[in-house]
C-alpha cells in the first residue's frame, strides 16, 4: 500500500496514521523524520538540510526532494509506505511521481480527511494542558472532572498559545491556501480520495480502508 495522508489541523490526521501503519505494516514518513533521520545518519543531503534549519530558513525542495527520494529507495519502502506531510506543493507531487516511476512505483491514493472549519477550531481552541505534569484535556472531548484542574496531579490547567482561536484560524487559513494546488493535482489525477473526518474515528479509518482496499 503506497498512499499519502492529507488533513488540516483538528483532522485527527496522526490517530489515522497510527491505525493505517499497524495495519497494512507499512513505515510512516514524514517529512520532520526523514530530516531528522538523515541529520543523525550525517548523509550529505542531510547536512546540507542541517544548514538550512540552523539558519532558521527553509530547506529548498531540491533537498527535500532529495532525502525523499533516498528514503523511499529503501528497503523496508518495498511493500509501501504512508507519506505524511510531503509532497507540500504541485511541483513537489511532480517530483514524487518522478521518484516512484525511477523505483517503479505508483501511488494507490490520497487521502484528504476533510472537516468543516467550525468543527476544527472547536477541537483546536478547547485543548488545555496541565502546567505540572503536561497531561492533555479537551473542554468539550475529554473535559477534567474540575474545570480547569488537572485529573491526574491536580494541577492548573492552561490553554497553550498555538491553541487560541486566532492562532487556529491562522493555521486552517495557511493549510488551506497551501494544499488547495494539491488538492487539484490529485483530484484531476483520479488519486484522490475524500473522506468525511467528522465521524467516529472507528467509521473514519473503516471508510480509508475502503477506498484505500
Amino acid at each position: 500500500m503506497r498512499a499519502i495522508l492529507m488533513g488540516p489541523p483538528g483532522a485527527g490526521k496522526g490517530t489515522q496514521a497510527e491505525m493505517l501503519i499497524e495495519h497494512f505494516k507499512i513505515p510512516h514518513i514524514s517529512t520532520g523524520d526523514m530530516f531528522r533521520a538523515a541529520i543523525k545518519e550525517r548523509t550529505p543531503l542531510g547536512l546540507k538540510a542541517k544548514e538550512y534549519m540552523d539558519s532558521g530558513a527553509l530547506v529548498p525542495d531540491e533537498v527535500t526532494i532529495g532525502i525523499v527520494a533516498d528514503r523511499l529507495a529503501q528497503a523496508d519502502c518495498s511493500n509501501g509506505f504512508l507519506l505524511d506531510g510531503f509532497p507540500r506543493t504541485a511541483a513537489q507531487a511532480d517530483a514524487l511521481a518522478k521518484i516512484l516511476s525511477d523505483l517503479n512505483m505508483c501511488l494507490d491514493g490520497v487521502i484528504n480527511i476533510e472537516v468543516d472549519d467550525s468543527i476544527l477550531l472547536e477541537r483546536l481552541t478547547g485543548r488545555r494542558v496541565c502546567k505540572q505534569c503536561a497531561a492533555t484535556f479537551h473542554t468539550v472531548f475529554n473535559p477534567p472532572k474540575i474545570e480547569g484542574v488537572c485529573d491526574k496531579c491536580g494541577g492548573e490547567l492552561y490553554q497553550r498559545s498555538d491553541d487560541t482561536l486566532e492562532t487556529a484560524q491562522n493555521r486552517l487559513k495557511v493549510y488551506n491556501d497551501q494544499t488547495e494546488p494539491l488538492i487539484a493535482y490529485y483530484t484531476e489525477q483520479g488519486l484522490l480520495k475524500r473522506i468525511q473526518g467528522e465521524q467516529e474515528i472507528g467509521q473514519v479509518f473503516r471508510d480509508v480502508l475502503d477506498v484505500l482496499e
